[in-house]
């Protein structure tokens, strides 16, 4: 992918992008090319595409695939950027692995649950992070978020206030396809 290339750039910042001279604006379409920017001298990973405010990457000497999204609506004040991901480590035998990073660290003894469609996973997590429990929870939260069109992580700061991150799934289902035909042939 041409990174000069104004066209190549409002394809990573999706449809929502408002182009200013070439350049695009858009909050989740930067954190996409930063990802692309920042990780490719440190590794070998292929753009496998981006779809509305989700990418799909590949890294095959890992290997591994993954689907990717930033959160577009926090509570308060970030930490660091939060995102949610869908992991593929073929060579682990690890398919359609959830986990989150977190705007801000969470109190230890507060719960990191996701809301999606009306149905809520509690995560297991440290500081920072959350994972599904088991692959049984991995199967029932993808299968949420590929019906849905938003979802919500929330916890309790250290600091005593909410954390909520919102994610918005519109191309979700197709960065996680992308993902995983992107592993299918790794080992």
């Amino acid at each position: 992918m041409s990174l000069s290339d104004s066209q190549s750039l409002s394809i990573v910042c999706g449809a929502r992008c408002r182009a200013r001279a070439g350049i695009c604006v858009s909050r989740t379409g930067l954190f996409l090319l930063s990802l692309i920017i920042l990780t490719a001298p440190a590794a070998a990973r292929d753009s496998l595409g981006i779809f509305n405010s989700w990418g799909a990457f590949r890294d095959p000497e890992i290997p591994r695939c993954y689907a990717i999204a930033e959160s577009e609506e926090i509570s308060g004040k970030a930490e660091r950027k939060s995102y949610a991901t869908v992991g593929f480590w073929p060579n682990r035998n690890i398919r359609r692995q959830f986990h989150v990073r977190l705007s801000r660290d969470r109190s230890t003894n507060s719960r990191v649950i996701v809301s999606v469609s009306g149905r809520r996973f509690q995560l297991t997590a440290d500081r920072s992070d959350g994972w599904s429990q088991d692959k049984r929870m991995d199967a029932a939260l993808i299968a949420a978020i590929r019906s849905a069109t938003s979802m919500t992580v929330e916890s309790v700061g250290r600091d005593g206030k909410p954390i909520v991150d919102g994610y918005r799934l519109r191309g979700a289902a197709t960065a996680i396809d992308a993902a995983s035909l992107g592993c299918s042939r790794l080992r």
